[in-house]
C-alpha cells in the first residue's frame, strides 16, 4: 500500500471507479482520483467515485482531498454500520445496506454501502461483493436529463437499486413460507434439519424486517425540507423510493404474522395427531385389557364356578371374544380406532 501522499494515488486503480458528468452526459471515466479535485474546478462537473473495500488511510486521504467530516470518514471505514443519515456542513453521509437471501441456507447476505453527497461529487463506498455497480450504471444511463441535476439524482438511484434488490428478498421468503404452509398439513413428522431451516428464515426475517425499517427512517430524513442538501425538485423520486421501502416493510409486518400462524397452526396440528395417537393407544389398551382382566380372573388360585371344567374355558373365551369386540364396535364408531 503506497503512501496517499502529494502525487500518490489515494486508492489502487483496480479497487476505483470513476465517472465524470458534464450536464448529465458521460464525458470522462476511469480517471484516477488525483484528478477529482480539479474536476470538481470545473464548471457543472458532477462526479462518482466508487471504492471498493478501502482502508482507513485511503479514505482519510481521499476525505482531505474532499473536505469530508472526519466523523464521517470513520463511520465509512468501520464496519457494520446501521442504515443512517448524518448531515454535515458541506456533505452528507448515508450508510445503506444491499441484502440478498440464500433460500436454500436461509443465510441473509448483507453489503454495506457507504455514500458521501456533496457539491459537486457522489462517492460511493463498497464492502463486499453483494452489491454490483452494473445495473446502477444502466439506471444512470438511462435517464441523463435527469442525471444532469447533480449528485442527489445519483443518490437517488443508488437507493432506487438498492431497494429494488430488497423486493427480491421478500419475494424468496414469501415462496418459502407458501412451501411451508403446505408442509405443515402433511402427516409426517418434521425432520430435524427441516426445522432448523425454518428458525433459520425465521431470523432472517426478524433481521431483514429491522433493516428495511431503519433504511425507511433513513430516507424519510432525505424528505425532511430543512436540509437544503436535496434539491426539492428531486423530492418525487425520494417519495417513490420511501414508498417502495414502506411498502417492503408493510410486506415483511405480514410475512412476521403469517410465519406466526404458521407456527401457531403447526403446533395445533401437532397437539390433534398426538391426541388422535393417543386415542387409538387408550382404546388398543382398553381392548388388550380385556383379556388380561378376564385370564386374571379365572386364573385365580380359589374354587370357583366352572373350575377345572371345560365349560369354564368356553366361558373365559367367550366373555374375552364379547367385551373385546364390543369395545372395538364402540371405539371405532367413536373414531378412536
Amino acid at each position: 500500500m503506497r503512501d496517499a501522499g502529494e502525487g500518490a494515488p489515494l486508492v489502487h486503480d483496480q479497487d476505483v471507479l470513476s465517472r465524470a458528468y458534464q450536464q448529465g452526459r458521460l464525458v470522462e471515466e476511469d480517471f484516477a482520483l488525483d484528478r477529482a479535485p480539479d474536476l470538481l474546478a470545473q464548471q457543472g462537473t458532477v462526479l462518482w467515485l466508487d471504492l471498493y473495500r478501502p482502508s482507513h488511510e485511503e479514505l482519510a486521504a481521499l476525505g482531505e482531498r474532499l473536505g469530508l467530516h472526519e466523523l464521517a470518514v470513520e463511520d465509512a471505514a468501520e464496519p457494520h454500520q446501521r442504515p443512517k443519515v448524518d448531515h454535515y456542513d458541506t456533505h452528507l453521509f448515508v450508510a445503506c445496506p444491499a441484502v440478498g437471501l440464500d433460500g436454500r441456507t436461509g443465510d441473509l447476505e448483507t453489503t454495506e454501502v457507504d455514500v458521501f453527497l456533496g457539491r459537486g461529487y457522489l462517492v460511493t463506498v463498497r464492502k463486499g461483493d453483494g452489491f454490483p455497480v452494473e445495473d446502477l450504471l444502466k439506471a444512470w444511463d438511462r435517464s441523463p436529463e435527469l442525471t444532469a441535476r447533480g449528485p442527489a439524482y445519483l443518490l437517488y438511484g443508488l437507493l432506487d437499486t438498492l431497494v429494488d434488490g430488497y423486493y427480491d428478498v421478500v419475494q424468496v421468503f414469501e415462496d418459502f413460507y407458501d412451501e411451508v404452509s403446505e408442509a405443515i398439513f402433511t402427516e409426517r413428522p418434521i425432520e430435524l434439519s427441516k426445522q432448523q431451516h425454518w428458525f433459520q428464515m425465521r431470523r432472517a426475517l426478524a433481521r431483514f424486517h429491522r433493516l428495511a425499517a431503519q433504511v425507511r427512517e433513513a430516507v424519510s430524513s432525505l424528505l425532511r425540507r430543512e436540509h437544503a442538501t436535496i434539491d426539492t425538485t428531486l423530492y418525487p423520486y425520494y417519495q417513490d423510493v420511501y414508498d417502495h421501502v414502506l411498502r417492503v416493510t408493510e410486506s415483511t409486518d405480514a410475512l412476521r404474522d403469517l410465519v406466526g400462524t404458521i407456527v401457531d397452526t403447526n403446533v395445533a396440528l401437532r397437539d390433534i395427531l398426538l391426541n388422535q395417537v393417543m386415542k387409538k393407544l387408550t382404546g388398543w389398551a382398553a381392548i388388550v385389557a380385556v383379556p388380561t382382566l378376564v385370564t386374571g380372573f379365572y386364573g385365580m388360585n380359589v374354587p370357583f364356578p366352572g373350575h377345572g371344567q371345560e365349560w369354564g374355558v368356553a366361558v373365559a373365551i367367550l366373555l374375552i371374544v364379547v367385551l373385546s369386540g364390543g369395545l372395538y364396535v364402540a371405539f371405532k364408531k367413536k373414531d378412536w380406532l
